[in-house]
């Protein structure tokens, strides 16, 4: 078995801003890759499909309060963005 991805890396050229948001960012998109890991072994986040994380933001994070959901909803524009797909150019949550 290979060892995951580092999300603090791959997202590395993408984050800017305060300390603590990189931080925030870094630790959401760990949580991703585990949620999406746990349901599909998927844990490189370039084999990843809109459908995981669409599956992350609708199901996985439900219960969730709403500005929980918009910060999530940021991290996996990043994530995206990195991957250099243009999935969400509108909110779906």
């Amino acid at each position: 078995m290979t060892k995951p991805l580092d999300m603090g890396v791959f997202l590395t050229g993408m984050l800017t801003g305060a300390h603590a948001t990189r931080e925030r960012h870094i630790s959401q998109a760990k949580t991703v890759q585990a949620a999406i890991f746990n349901r599909w072994r998927l844990d490189n986040p370039w084999t990843w499909q809109r459908k995981h994380i669409v599956w992350f933001l609708t199901h996985e994070i439900k219960d969730t309060a709403p500005a929980t959901r918009y910060y999530y909803q940021l991290t996996a524009n990043l994530i995206a963005l990195r991957m250099g797909k243009l999935w969400f150019e509108k909110p779906i949550v």
